[in-house]
Order: C-alpha cells, then sequence, then structure tokens
C-alpha cells in the first residue's frame, strides 16, 4: 500500500525516495510537478510530469492543479524543486513533497523517463558552451595575436558577473532568439496541445 501523506498537514519528512513518489503517482494520490525550466522538460521528463518552472511559478495557481491530491516537486537532482517547496509551505501549502534525487535518481533507480534527446539543449548548457568557447577563444587571441583580446574575456567574465548579481542574463536572452529555441507548443495540464492563439 503506497504512503499516504495527509492533505493540510505538515509532513514530518517533506522528501520521497523515487519509489515511494511512483506508488502515490500510480495510484492518483498525487501529482508531478516539474519545477525545471521548459526546455529541461521537454528533452527529458517522468511521464505524466507537468512542467511548472520555478522561475515562474505561483502558489495562487497550485490548488487548481493539485486539487486534492498531494504535490511532488521534481527537478533535475531536487535542489530547485527543494526551493519550490519551501517556498509553497511559506505560502501555507503543506501538501507538498520534494522528490529526493530528482529525475536523475529517478533514471537511476530504473523508473520511466522520457523526452525527446534530439531536443535543444537546456538553455543555461547552452549558455555555458557560448560562454566558455568565448573565454577559450578570446584567451587564445590573446596568446597569439595581440593581448587587448584579453578585454573580450573580461567582458564576458563581467556580463556573467551581471547575470549573477541581477538574474537577467543577456546572453540568454540572445541564444533564446536563435531558431533552434522556438517555443515549443503549449500544453493545458493534463497535456493536451493547445491551438495557438488559445
Amino acid at each position: 500500500m503506497p504512503p499516504v501523506i495527509e492533505r493540510k498537514t505538515p509532513s514530518p519528512n517533506p522528501v520521497l525516495v523515487p519509489i515511494e513518489a511512483n506508488r502515490l503517482l500510480r495510484s492518483g494520490a498525487a501529482v508531478l510537478l516539474d519545477v525545471r525550466e521548459s526546455d529541461e522538460h521537454r528533452r527529458r521528463r517522468i511521464p505524466g510530469a507537468i512542467s511548472i518552472p520555478l522561475s515562474t511559478i505561483d502558489p495562487s495557481e497550485i490548488e487548481g492543479i493539485v486539487g486534492s491530491r498531494t504535490a511532488i516537486l521534481q527537478c533535475e537532482s531536487g535542489r530547485r524543486s527543494g526551493s519550490a517547496m519551501d517556498l509553497l509551505h511559506a505560502s501555507g501549502r503543506t501538501d507538498v513533497v520534494n522528490l529526493s534525487g530528482g529525475i536523475q535518481e529517478w533514471a537511476l533507480q530504473g523508473l520511466e523517463v522520457e523526452g525527446d534527446l534530439a531536443a535543444n539543449l537546456p538553455m543555461i548548457q547552452q549558455v555555458h558552451i557560448a560562454a566558455g568557447g568565448a573565454v577559450l577563444g578570446f584567451s587564445i587571441l590573446a596568446a597569439t595575436v595581440d593581448s587587448w583580446f584579453l578585454l573580450g574575456t573580461g567582458f564576458i567574465g563581467a556580463g556573467l558577473c551581471f547575470a549573477g548579481l541581477t538574474g537577467t542574463c543577456g546572453l540568454a536572452v540572445i541564444l533564446g532568439k536563435m531558431p533552434w529555441n522556438r517555443p515549443a507548443p503549449k500544453r493545458d495540464f493534463s497535456g493536451e496541445t493547445i491551438a495557438a492563439g488559445r
């Protein structure tokens, strides 16, 4: 029999291991909320997980999604979903638990994972590749052509510091406009595709 987490009662252990979470989900007593960014969700996800990125999560909308079920929050490794759980607990929701180890541990336990591995890389990885490549390129040019190219590495470093301090990454904005990063079709909470303009 799956573990039961009473609604509106603080859990003494607000973390579920994948096997326990899977039992709750299969019984219909819980719903899985993926708080990673939507590009990460498209690339690899747990079947049935609803994408609600931590960057846009609104505690007031959770009631309509979860209903009388327990909300299990999930991310890549459990860190972001832990932050989301704290946010929702602070808003008064106590029927929220964190998936221990995130999708990484879920997959390691041999549980089902789906997605499109051919989809574009998550934006954070694209930023790392672009910024790292630019720093490497400027460093090579500075060592072989002219030391003035070190200004390029300084520019990239300043941009990353600005992104960390403000939460706004200019490089991510630029990459987001690239053809390979076109938005996926919108879906409602049942997973059905919503026609454009609705």
